[in-house]
């Protein structure tokens, strides 16, 4: 098999802090690869801007002037970390026999990719970088998500365990992932109904070079509710299921009081009754809550709103010159402003 062109697509979000370092390190590993002739001189790193307030953009721009292997994709608003991978994703496939996705805060492996490239060239589509342990994490964060796989395999959805969004696709995997038109779009458990023929590369993760991370607890909360809910109806069963065994018991004690008042034993009692009604009352809240999300997402389905909108593509813009790694600011600034 010929030197594949692989592209790694690298979405950012207020990075400014670590991505200097970032795109150092991935174009050192690309330069490795080229000359062991693992992959195409063609190959490029693609860097997604999602709708950064920072100096994200500037950093890939200016890369992309000096660097031809650079390229850059500015979206025109944050659209979340999920779309903005798959924003480079779809612009970058057309360029590409595969494509690799890592996030820019430099926790995954960089080794894991000769790995990746290697698994390609044997002929899987897909491959996985799952983490062998998780030792960096905070005791909270690793039994959290620990507890999200086994949720998550207990509601029937197949995800790979302790895989996130470090993976290799091949070119026709990510045009078949292109087809799930839904607005809901859950990857770690989209990206296994694919069924091309997959392998898993174990690494270990590292700890965050700079900055902060981009998912704190509420977002993790999110994040996991929807994967839930996007892949399984076994949570409203579920709640048919309490309500069922609520209707069952609430028939036991009827039957029981009513033979205490055949019996001329009843009593007033406000405890049992005021229980019962916040019990109930609660039941009633998460189902109606539960529900209530799984009607929003039909919502957003209907609207077949776009999942994000693309404001510069400077991988298919032909740059108007580009500079030498030693050009001064002044010389970009000025290159910057010769764009459309």
């Amino acid at each position: 098999m010929s030197e594949p062109v692989v592209a790694i697509v690298v979405p950012c979000y207020n990075e400014e802090e670590v991505l200097p370092e970032t795109i150092r390190r991935l174009q050192a590993l690309r330069g490795e690869l080229v000359e062991e002739k693992m992959i195409s001189p063609k190959s490029a790193l693609l860097f997604v801007d999602d709708g950064s307030h920072d100096d994200t953009w500037k950093i890939i721009y200016k890369a992309s002037l000096r660097h031809p292997e650079v390229k850059g994709l500015k979206l025109a608003r944050n659209a979340g970390h999920q779309n903005a991978l798959l924003a480079g994703l779809f612009a970058a496939k057309t360029h590409a026999d595969c494509l690799i996705s890592i996030d820019a805060d430099l926790q995954d492996d960089l080794s894991a990719i000769r790995e990746f490239v290697q698994k390609f060239r044997e002929g899987y589509d897909i491959v996985y970088g799952v983490r062998r342990r998780r030792d960096t994490d905070t005791w909270f964060k690793r039994h959290t998500a620990q507890g999200f796989y086994r949720l998550m395999k207990m509601f029937g959805v197949d995800l790979v365990y302790n895989h996130a969004d470090y993976r290799l696709m091949s070119r026709r995997a990510v045009e078949a992932l292109e087809q799930f038109g839904e607005v809901n779009l859950f990857l770690r458990g989209i990206v296994p109904l694919l069924g091309f023929r997959s392998a898993a590369v174990y690494y270990d993760r590292k700890e965050r070079l700079a900055g902060k991370t981009k998912y704190p607890l509420k977002k993790m909360i999110a994040f996991a509710l929807d994967g839930v809910t996007s892949f399984s109806v076994t949570p409203i069963r579920f709640i048919s299921l309490i309500g069922f065994l609520s209707f069952v018991v609430s028939l036991i004690f009827g039957a029981y009081f009513l033979f205490l008042k055949w019996a001329g034993h009843t009593e007033t009692g406000w405890t049992s009754l005021i229980t019962s009604i916040w019990l109930l009352g609660g039941l009633q809240l998460i189902a109606l809550g539960l529900i209530g999300e799984y009607v929003g997402k039909i919502y957003k389905e209907t609207k077949r709103r776009p999942r994000y909108i693309v404001d510069l593509d400077l991988w298919n813009w032909p740059l108007p010159q580009r500079l030498s790694p030693s050009a001064s600011s002044e010389e970009a600034e000025a290159a910057k402003r010769l764009r459309p």
